[in-house]
């Protein structure tokens, strides 16, 4: 029972450190939302720019109907045809039969699609100023393109299979054109067929007009297999629905007209080789008859002569129920055998033996071979007569029928011929509808947006990890594990006093009413309740040391403020620059360096006197940090300045200190021996979170011991989750005087 009770804040805590961190990130967002935006604004332009820089695609769709059901050899009956048979569907064979070399070959060498034309002297700035940039247009009579300085038309450009994809240059002459590549140049005149021979082999042209002179332009001679797989980057060919034999090509370009003519042609083309495929079909099986009706009638004349004359020898033959039944039996099988036969020999033309339909027939003729000899076997045991006039009248009447069935079949096969239209059937021709389908524009720039924000978003995260500045004070008092004793907020009068380089900054004469000075009374306040307690025979000054973990966290700052909140308490206060090498405290008060700490050391006949300067507040002096010696460290160290602060603490109340930087010297440790309370300065976001544990490190390593941490320069933004606001001013209005 104790044990789930214990679980139960456990849990708490971890949900609570879960909100801490969501609610720290969306802050990080926030505090970064200048980086957002940016790159958000950025991402933008980058697709409002994109959106000029592409040219509009447009797009052509028409639709072609498939009937399954054929014109060709289905005119012989439920023969051959239903043999055929197949459970894909037509429509989507069709589909990858548009899509080939045989379909588009036509249309490229109608329109002239392996010639590609463009003009090199468009660039980058010329694609965004224009909302559109010319394109070429092909039509049967050749290649158009429209530049700033003319026109181009070339009506033939066919080359050799070595100069296939291999760009050249055209360029208008005095006296016609000029055609070159880095080996090769041919003068030809314009309006004239040329054939020119090459390093690489021959080279046709015919130059319509040019640009004008000095005016180049870019020709290539695609190859067919680069020229149809370009048209078929931008082809599709789908069927609508499942199995409804409805084909929708569509075809997508940067120019209407293009498009659609292109389209037009595929489709055209397509329905020719559809309607030639079907007229092949019935000629070649009409073909097959025509050498096989003559042969077929000679057979029968044979038979027939040969069973009169056996009956003119013989006379009528009486024969029984049972060979009657046998003879027609056998003369039904025999009709069957042909018809196989021939269903064989037709599709042997257009399969190999291992073909399904092939092996079904052999199978069918196998059965039916067994029967009639089992027929024959029977009519072999019948008198000799009988088996011979059986045998004639049977032959007789399977050659007549197979005659005449095979007649039959090629004369219908002609009608059907006659009327062969094909199984595609156009629909709807593609139309030009000028309706650009891309760039969406809108969606572009909606897009972009969104990857700007998002980008800008990643940054903002990035930099946060890789430079993980001070800004929560309880992240930082959970990873130093020393309190945060005051956040003292920006003051933005001291801010813009210190952009013109005003040398007092003591928020008493500058900004008095702020928050900022509102805070460090409240160190004060904190400070005079933890400081040890004194009994009254052990009078002696509170020493307090105030250092950080880097320069520029802004000691001098809390030092020189923390010193005047003191002394408004008729508590006489010294405070001493111990950073000898680059104190700047003599500025807070307007002082000059000089006769200082240093000096003091330093000197053998120093007087005190000389280095204790007062200030124009009431109750405060002030050391300055001297000419900076070689050897401050040692100097600190020494019996001299031991003795110095037992002197000092005799005569004032409080001492602050002003050390330099921990991770920069070493000198904060030493003066951390004089001192009642250890505080470290640090400045919101700016300094590192890790470099701040690691001076806290430092000191506890030799054994000193920080009671505070003060957080600086806290930024008072709605966007800052550890700033507070307040309508409410403490203090009068009343300044206070200098001494």
């Amino acid at each position: 029972m104790n044990t789930d009770i214990k679980k139960l804040p456990e849990q708490a805590n971890n949900r609570d450190n879960n909100e801490i961190d969501l609610s720290a990130l969306f802050w990080l967002l926030l505090r970064g939302w200048k980086v957002i935006i940016i790159f958000a604004l950025l991402g933008l332009a980058l697709g409002l720019l994109y959106s000029r820089y592409v040219n509009p695609t447009f797009k052509a769709d028409g639709l072609v109907q498939i009937d399954e059901k054929s014109k060709g050899i289905e005119a012989l009956g439920e023969n051959i045809s239903d043999l055929i048979g197949s459970e894909v569907s037509k429509a989507q064979t069709e589909t990858e039969l548009i899509k080939s070399r045989m379909v588009l070959e036509p249309v490229v060498n109608l329109l002239h699609l392996g010639i590609r034309i463009s003009d090199p002297t468009v660039g980058y700035v010329d694609r965004l100023s224009s909302s559109r940039i010319h394109t070429q247009v092909n039509t049967p009579e050749g290649v158009i393109l429209e530049t700033e300085e003319g026109q181009v038309r070339v009506s033939q450009f066919n080359v050799s299979q070595e100069y296939s994809n291999t760009p050249f240059t055209l360029v208008r002459s005095n006296t016609g054109f000029v055609l070159s590549n880095d080996f090769d140049d041919f003068k030809g005149q314009l309006n004239q067929p040329h054939q020119f021979r090459g390093v690489d082999g021959i080279i046709q042209i015919t130059v319509e007009d040019l640009p004008n002179r000095e005016h180049p332009i870019s020709i290539t001679k695609q190859s067919l297999q680069t020229t149809t797989d370009d048209i078929n980057a931008a082809l599709t060919v789908i069927e609508k629905g499942q199995k409804t034999g409805i084909i929708e090509l569509s075809l997508i370009g940067h120019n209407q007209q293009q498009v659609t003519l292109v389209l037009n042609q595929i489709i055209q083309s397509y329905v020719d080789q559809n309607k030639s495929r079907g007229s092949e079909e019935t000629t070649k099986t009409l073909e097959f008859m025509e050498t096989q009706i003559p042969s077929l009638r000679e057979k029968l004349e044979d038979s027939e002569a040969i069973f009169n004359k056996f009956r003119e020898e013989n006379g009528t033959i009486d024969v029984s129920k049972e060979s009657e039944l046998l003879l027609t039996e056998n003369s039904k099988l025999d009709e069957q055998l042909s018809e196989l036969k021939l269903k064989r020999a037709d599709l042997t033309t257009y399969y190999t033996e291992e073909h399904p339909l092939v092996i079904q027939i052999n199978d069918q003729l196998k059965v039916l071979n067994n029967r009639k000899q089992e027929i024959d076997n029977t009519i072999t045991g019948l008198p000799k007569i009988q088996r011979e006039f059986l045998k004639l009248s049977e032959d007789t009447g399977i050659n007549r029928e197979v005659y005449l069935t095979m007649l039959k079949n090629y004369e219908q096969l002609k009608i059907v011929k006659a009327g062969q239209i094909g199984f595609a059937r156009i629909i709807d021709l593609p139309i030009s509808t000028y309706r650009t389908i891309a760039p969406k524009k809108m969606l572009i720039m909606l897009l972009a947006l969104l990857l700007g924000t998002m980008l800008g978003t990643i940054l903002v995260l990035l930099r946060s990890l890789l430079k993980n500045t001070v800004k929560d004070p309880e992240r930082l008092e959970s990873k130093t594990g020393i309190p945060v004793i005051a956040t003292i907020p920006r003051s933005p009068s001291l801010s813009r006093l210190s952009k013109s380089k005003t040398s007092n900054r003591l928020l008493a004469y500058i900004d008095h009413n702020s928050l900022s000075y509102e805070a460090i009374k409240s160190l004060r306040t904190n400070l005079m309740f933890s400081m040890p307690k004194q009994a009254s025979a052990d009078k002696r000054a509170q020493v307090i040391l105030i250092s950080g973990e880097s320069p520029g966290v802004g000691k001098s700052f809390i030092s020189g403020n923390l010193a005047e909140i003191f002394s408004q308490l008729n508590k006489k206060v010294l405070i001493i620059d111990a950073d000898m090498r680059l104190g700047e405290l003599h500025k807070v008060f307007n002082t000059s360096p000089d006769n200082g700490l240093g000096d003091y050391l330093s000197r053998e006949d120093s007087d005190l006197s000389n280095t204790v300067h007062p200030t124009f507040m009431d109750y405060i002096d002030f050391i300055p940090r001297g000419k900076q010696p070689h050897n401050p460290t040692s100097l600190l160290a020494s019996e001299k300045f031991s003795s110095l602060m037992t002197e000092l603490k005799a005569h004032y109340d409080y001492i602050i200190m002003d050390s330099p930087p921990v991770l920069a010297a070493s000198d904060a440790i030493i003066l951390s021996a004089y001192a009642d309370k250890v505080l470290m300065v640090t400045r919101y976001n700016r300094s590192i979170e890790g470099q701040l544990a690691y001076a806290i490190k430092q000191l506890n390593k030799a054994n000193v011991q920080v009671d505070g941490i003060i957080l600086n320069d806290v930024q008072q933004g709605i966007m800052d989750k550890y700033s507070y606001h307040y309508s409410y001013a403490y203090g009068n209005n009343q300044q206070v005087s200098p001494k």
